[in-house]
């Protein structure tokens, strides 16, 4: 397994068949894709798509430069696109490519005048290509440092020409945004549109500042529009995680439009997207593959074709009819079960029995429709969270449940979220240090070093010092212990981690080392737990989750043929930035009001994170603790929808295998 890449679509239950991705024949290719109007190559993983993406643009740069002379490219600096240049520079030092006769163009670049390095694409594209490659200096655009507000479009017109005087971009390598988007090109952009300065709205800087690891983001930028790029000769776009799943489904089978800009790539000739499975996750073919194709029916698939019928008709599972599944395309089922109350009656079991109040097991209980074994009992229980706040935020109520049901529940925070607390939390934790320092008449020379941190707690490349990530790392990690206390989980049951892919790392983005193994490997050694829960939440900006879930899915490998591992059963969470369906859940523990209330306070205690926190979740600027609590709601308001008893919420798992 990759270090630092993982696919959500591996650790389902049923993986997607191959056929639906990978067509033996045109023909099929034809059949499965009839709703999707831009060419799109779906690979099984990131790291397959980028690879992918990457030997495309050498094969096209290498016969564009032996046709012409040279090739043009507009380059993005989206955190997808970085992974393609990653996998070119390989190409390039294999002796498989030049950039000798290649010139490249921004794509767009935020603000206006001499950006700040912190804040610019250009160098995000510099450090992972440029500086890498045999590019000529002089074959490398971008926009005037001088440009301001009142000659911006004087600038933006000379830059056009620059294309032009080139003979037009040849190749145009972009990721798809969040929101449909190419570059800088925001909700409302038109297909016409030609390079200018965009007005960010407060959703893309938001991401911006998560991807570029800072509190705030410029508030403009400067874009090549969607009608240069539509001018390009060929455009090779880019999309991973389930985190892009609709915007990509906008893009390829939805309708052009100006909401979602990437949508006019419907226009073009010649494009080719390149995605994983997870951002395929919603495509006709991936999610609904009975509506272009004969399914290999599994109990996984049915249920979802159930899920989604009960949707398109709005009518519970028990009271869909023979009429429904023929009107839909799902009558081979009736055929199969002899009719709907059949398979309504199965789906409606499989439903109801991934809902269970006993998240450990039911002791002195037939488990055999159960999600989780009666025994052992009690069990231990350990509980991963990648920042100290993400197991209460996405499974508090199961934690709280496991601990009131005897369980020895254990909870690892594995790293100390520091680059999460922002500056106002460590300042006013700062003054208070500083209050107590003087009621206690402590020496100045004990505590000289807190006294300077508020003015001088930036490194010179702009990064916290080491003892400020410490004291925001510690407000964090209280906040944390006193969140899961509050929920019975004893201190001393509480492991700090700190992993060295995220303490050593001044961002908090290092790679996963053998050292980050060693200590979550060791943690599972000495409490040799029956229940492991861990994060699936790879959606998180800053990668976080996914790196610590990889270690730890990496040391669990390492253990594997360990005696107390037989016993020890491994469940996914999601939360802060998605949640498992009805038709995905495996185990569905069920929320009370009184218990929701009791999962809401200790959320609160995390008061760094419940107001002012960096990471934002949504257009609509909630907090990603406040799209959790939505999601558990809307997920219990599902199941009811579906047939199944009313819950105030409900919290969901699948089975990692």
């Amino acid at each position: 397994m990759n270090n630092n890449t993982s696919n959500n679509s591996q650790v389902l239950r049923d993986p997607v068949p191959a056929n639906l991705y990978r067509p033996e024949s045109e023909i099929e290719l034809t059949q499965l894709t009839r709703f999707e109007k831009v060419y799109t190559k779906v690979m099984e993983s990131t790291d397959d798509g980028a690879h992918e993406a990457a030997a495309d643009i050498a094969d096209y740069i290498t016969r564009t430069v032996k046709e012409r002379g040279r090739c043009v490219i507009a380059l993005d600096a989206g955190r997808g696109a970085l992974k393609v240049y990653d996998e070119l520079v390989k190409l390039y030092f294999a002796d498989k490519l030049s950039f000798a006769n290649v010139f490249a163009f921004n794509l767009g670049e935020l603000g206006l005048g001499d950006v700040d390095r912190q804040h610019s694409t250009m160098a995000r594209i510099e450090d992972h290509l440029l500086s890498k490659v045999d590019f000529e200096p002089q074959n490398i655009h971008t926009f005037a440092p001088a440009a301001t507000q009142e000659n911006v479009h004087s600038h933006c017109k000379a830059y056009e020409a620059q294309i032009a005087e080139l003979g037009g971009l040849d190749l145009v390598v972009c990721e798809l945004s969040r929101t449909a988007t190419i570059a800088f090109n925001e909700p409302g952009s038109t297909m016409n549109s030609k390079c200018r300065l965009m007005l960010l709205s407060g959703d893309t800087r938001r991401r911006v500042a998560e991807a570029f690891q800072s509190e705030t983001a410029p508030a403009t930028a400067v874009t090549l529009g969607i009608g240069n790029i539509l001018q390009a000769r060929h455009v090779i776009a880019v999309a991973w995680g389930d985190n892009s799943a609709n915007a990509l489904l906008d893009t390829i089978e939805g309708r052009m439009s100006e909401q979602a800009p990437a949508s006019y790539l419907q226009m073009h000739d010649s494009v080719k997207i390149i995605t994983d499975l997870d951002a395929a996750g919603h495509l006709t073919r991936i999610s609904y593959p009975w509506r272009v194709t004969n399914c290999q029916w599994s109990d996984k698939l049915i249920r979802r074709a159930i899920v989604w019928l009960s949707g398109i008709t709005g009518k519970p599972v028990l009271k869909l009819t023979n009429v429904d599944y023929n009107d839909h395309g799902l009558g081979d089922l009736v055929a199969l079960y002899g009719s709907a109350y059949n398979v309504n009656i199965k789906i409606f079991n499989d439903l109801q029995h991934t809902i269970t109040g006993w998240p450990g097991g039911k002791p002195n209980a037939d488990d055999s429709n159960r999600p989780e074994r009666a025994l052992p009992y009690p069990k231990r229980v350990l509980a991963f969270s990648p920042h100290p706040d993400d197991v209460v935020v996405s499974m508090g109520g199961t934690l709280s449940r496991l601990v009131e049901q005897g369980h020895d529940v254990h909870v690892a925070f594995q790293t100390t979220g520091d680059v999460a607390v922002n500056d106002e939390d460590f300042e006013r934790t700062v003054m208070l240090i500083d209050k107590v320092e003087r009621r206690l008449s402590m020496k100045a020379t004990d505590t000289a070093p807190l006294r300077h941190t508020i003015g001088e707690r930036h490194t010179p490349d702009g990064a916290d010092t080491p003892l400020v990530r410490f004291i925001k790392g510690a407000i964090f990690e209280c906040e944390g212990i006193m969140s899961c206390t509050s929920l019975g989980v004893k201190p001393d049951n509480i492991h700090r981690l700190d992993m060295p892919f995220y303490s050593a790392d001044a961002t908090g983005t290092g790679r996963v080392s053998d050292d980050d193994v060693a200590i979550v490997e060791q943690l599972i050694r000495h409490i040799q737990p029956h229940q492991i829960f861990l994060s699936d939440d790879f959606n998180d900006p800053y990668g976080t989750h996914e790196r610590a879930t990889t270690a730890v899915i990496r040391a669990l490998d390492n253990l594997r043929q360990e005696p107390f591992m037989a016993q020890c059963r491994v469940w996914l969470y999601r939360g802060q930035w998605g949640q498992w369906t009805v038709d995905q859940a495996e185990m569905a523990v069920p929320i009370s009001p009184e218990e929701f209330a009791v999962k809401l306070d200790a959320i609160i205690k995390h008061q760094s994170q419940v107001h002012d926190a960096p990471l934002r979740d949504s257009t609509e600027g909630k907090l990603s603790w406040q799209r959790t609590i939505e999601r558990n709601r809307a997920l219990a308001d599902h199941y009811n929808r579906l047939g199944l008893a009313a819950y105030e919420a409900i919290e969901a798992f699948v089975c990692y295998r």
